[in-house]
């Protein structure tokens, strides 16, 4: 059964949007290789975002909207694409976001990732985290680690996503995917079970609260491998986001346990190319016995410098990656300067190649 939402998701997949944007008091927007493009159509009203809105979203996750004010779940379109749907309230009333996912899983070659990434998909045990800021790419690349997997290792995989995105049809691997929601009343549980299930590798969609990184972190101490994601756009970021999360009182201890089970973190950020599209700056660390003894100190303002020294290793800097694409002209030079961690190098590299580093872009 056709839904009113449908044409415009068919038109988004036609216009190669990445997401919808439905919001009361506004036209419905696309967004089109990063930027925001207005559809010509009316602006919405409450009726409006209800007749789209309404049929396409399950009964229950509807009510629950309307009493709490937000709720996400997949959705499909039969011959199109899988979409994640996120409802919410802003000022002007109710509005929502969809992103489409795409229904083929995109291979580590086809996303032009380096043999660096290849190499997490060899890992036995211990935690790896793939992290970057909303719409990065994070789901994307992390999909193409497990087609990796999943064709080439004998393993049981389960994974627990916040809806479920891509669908991994076993392999060499079996494939386990349960989403929250229908198949298990939170991460948290669905985790406890899951570490009950024989695994060999588990994917935590998005390790949000103590208690969901708490259990990671032992799944990952059994010899688990553990896959997350975190909203973190540096490997040190991502330790410090870890430990933060729990009481001063349990700090030192976390800090044990994350140098000693952290195995890699894949940060990546997304830029605008600029012949159109867009293309990944990722930086790759590994875990060692240098990585564990920095973050059991507390000094993990110095694991960029760690990064560095292991380019023999096959690490990767997220301010080299940056300065590659400049190098290659796949990116503007004053993106790489926004998206710079150290935003003072970067710009004294750009100046020395002539490029005008305006005041305003990167900050000081």
């Amino acid at each position: 059964m056709s839904r009113r939402i449908d044409r415009f998701l068919k038109l988004m997949k036609d216009r190669g949007a990445s997401d919808l944007h439905l919001s009361v008091g506004r036209p419905p927007i696309f967004r089109l290789s990063g930027r925001m493009e207005p559809i010509r159509f009316r602006v919405l009203d409450d009726n409006d975002f209800e007749g789209l809105m309404r049929p396409a979203t399950p009964p229950h996750l509807w009510q629950s909207y309307m009493e709490h004010g937000d709720a996400d779940f997949a959705y499909e379109v039969p011959g199109i694409a899988r979409f994640r749907v996120n409802l919410f309230r802003q000022q002007r009333g109710m509005a929502a976001v969809m992103r489409i996912i795409p229904t083929k899983i995109m291979t580590l070659e086809q996303l032009g990732m380096p043999a660096a990434v290849h190499s997490l998909t060899k890992l036995t045990g211990g935690l790896v985290l793939v992290t970057g800021p909303t719409g990065s790419g994070k789901s994307t690349t992390l999909a193409g680690i497990i087609h990796e997997m999943n064709h080439n290792r004998p393993m049981h995989f389960v994974t627990i996503e916040d809806p479920i995105e891509f669908v991994h049809k076993s392999a060499t691997a079996l494939v386990s995917q349960r989403e929250v929601g229908p198949h298990s009343k939170s991460f948290r549980s669905a985790l406890k079970a899951a570490v009950r299930e024989d695994p060999d590798c588990i994917l935590v969609g998005e390790m949000r609260d103590q208690e969901t990184i708490e259990m990671a972190l032992n799944a990952a101490e059994t010899g688990v491998l553990v896959f997350g994601t975190l909203h973190t756009n540096s490997a040190a970021k991502t330790v410090d986001r870890i430990v933060n999360v729990f009481p001063v009182e349990r700090q030192e201890s976390v800090r044990n346990i994350v140098g000693a089970v952290t195995k890699g973190i894949l940060s990546q950020q997304l830029l605008r190319r600029k012949k159109g599209g867009r293309v990944a700056a990722i930086e790759v660390l590994f875990g060692s016995p240098a990585f564990t003894s920095l973050v059991r100190e507390g000094k993990t303002h110095q694991i960029s410098g760690l990064i560095s020294q292991g380019r023999s290793r096959g690490m990767i800097g997220m301010d080299d990656s940056l300065r590659k694409l400049v190098d290659q002209e796949v990116i503007e030079p004053l993106a790489a300067l926004e998206k710079a961690l150290d935003k003072d190098l970067m710009r004294t590299w750009l100046e020395e190649r002539g490029v005008e580093t305006p005041e305003d872009v990167g900050g000081h």
